[in-house]
């Protein structure tokens, strides 16, 4: 199974943003220049990741992005499951439907392996991703270098 790049992008700045240090204001720009992706791309990754009440945001002097405590214990699997949807890795309902799809064995296998992928994650939350050696390479990450 392969992750959208928009849930890829996601799991990057929700990893990015568990290893800032208390008081160290983020803005969606520099988590953006940290992983290096566009800023467009990252701003709505940020906002669908404050819709799951996964990161919240602060305005003004002092502001910024942060994860939320629910965001840090959240399961990396559910995350997932939010960030792609609960679609199937085939489209047999398509346009048109697949002419197999009342009996098809791919598909109940295809369904199967989907949700094993997930299960893998699960147990893993976002504070596992970024324990060592991952969370020091994070904290070092400031953008691209200025032109």
């Amino acid at each position: 199974m392969r992750l959208t790049k928009f849930t890829d992008l996601a799991l990057r700045a929700v990893m990015r943003l568990a290893v800032r240090k208390t008081g160290e204001p983020l803005t969606t720009r520099e988590v953006a220049d940290a992983v290096d992706v566009p800023y467009t791309h990252m701003a709505k990754a940020i906002a669908r990741l404050q819709h799951l009440g996964v990161v919240e945001a602060r305005r003004g002097r002092g502001g910024g992005l942060a994860l939320t405590e629910a965001g840090r214990q959240t399961s990396v699997g559910r995350l997932v499951r939010d960030l792609e949807g609960e679609e199937e890795v085939v489209a047999c309902e398509g346009d048109p439907p697949c002419p197999l799809r009342g009996a098809c064995r791919l598909r109940h296998a295809l369904r199967d392996a989907q949700e094993a992928f997930y299960s893998t994650l699960d147990p893993l939350t976002v504070n596992d991703l970024v324990a060592p050696p991952t969370g020091p390479v994070l904290v070092a990450l400031t953008g691209r270098p200025q032109a």
